[in-house]
């Protein structure tokens, strides 16, 4: 049996004990939370994308039971915004549901960030929102960085709501945070994130390919080569957006080229980054007529 499924049904176990079989409720979560972290780090040390696909609903669906049960645990929040996060990124092709697995993703981030002190992030006025962030230091940096890709990704599949487009200049300040407080964080997440941000724009909107490129080559460094998801990002949203047709095909042979393994904690997303490579060599025919 694959060790992440044995990890869940040990969970599932620990969780239909009788409540008075353990001091409390909170020793019963807080136990299996930390079983579900072996679970976690089990499963991004897995190439096999079908086992983790038919696994992740199963991670989900606890998570979320754990939460009922103890609402205010950052750690849980946290957990469940990265969780329902990857599972939408990384799963997804129907938009409906990857637009709902982002909302649930969003709303655990901005909950846990909540819990950090940060009241109402949401309607707070803009310029107390950015006094705010100012408040928070490195210690706060997961839950901004995943708050704001969350966050982000949602609005990214819903361009006609007002409410989400009236959020983007929140997002980029909180990714701006992140950047100043500590710019490696998950491989340079937060320059993959500027780098897509500048890419994607038009310029009269803050767009700058120039700025595009800086962040890119600044998150490949912090990433040395391993974390192959920043070379799909590159090649998709830089290369083709510049229109570079030997640069986006150079960049996505880089990723076929590297085994999965390079680093043994992102073996999944590799994985995930090598069957993205695949599908955009394609289609380079239509993406550079």
């Amino acid at each position: 049996m694959n060790s992440s499924l044995r990890w869940i049904f040990l969970v599932l176990l620990l969780l239909s004990f009788p409540a008075a079989c353990l001091p409390s409720k909170k020793l019963t979560v807080g136990s299996a939370a930390t079983l579900l972290e072996e679970v976690a780090k089990s499963a991004y040390k897995q190439s096999d994308l079908r086992v983790i696909r038919e696994g992740m609903p199963a991670y989900l669906m606890l998570m979320d039971g754990m939460i009922e049960a103890w609402p205010g645990n950052e750690r849980l929040l946290l957990a469940a915004a990265q969780g329902y996060s990857s599972f939408a990124s990384i799963f997804t092709e129907d938009d409906d549901y990857a637009r709902e697995l982002y909302r649930r993703a969003k709303d655990y981030a901005l909950r846990s960030l909540e819990k950090r002190g940060f009241k109402d992030p949401i309607n707070k006025p803009f310029d107390d929102f950015k006094e705010e962030l100012k408040r928070f230091g490195k210690k706060e940096v997961p839950n901004l960085f995943w708050t704001a890709t969350c966050w982000g990704s949602w609005i990214s599949f819903n361009l006609d709501s007002m409410e989400a487009m009236a959020a983007l200049p929140r997002v980029e300040q909180m990714i701006q945070r992140v950047l100043e407080l500590d710019e490696g964080f998950y491989y340079g997440g937060s320059h993959l994130f500027m780098g897509v941000w500048h890419a994607s724009r038009p310029k009269a909107l803050g767009g700058d390919l120039k700025k595009s490129r800086e962040h890119f080559f600044k998150a490949l460094d912090l990433g040395k080569g391993k974390f192959l998801m920043a070379y799909i990002y590159y090649a998709e949203h830089y290369a083709r957006k510049a229109q570079d047709r030997d640069l986006f095909t150079s960049t996505l042979g880089k990723v076929l080229e590297t085994p999965v393994d390079v680093l043994p904690e992102l073996t999944l997303l590799n994985a995930v980054a090598q069957k993205r490579a695949k599908e955009l060599l394609r289609r380079v025919e239509e993406f550079f007529e």
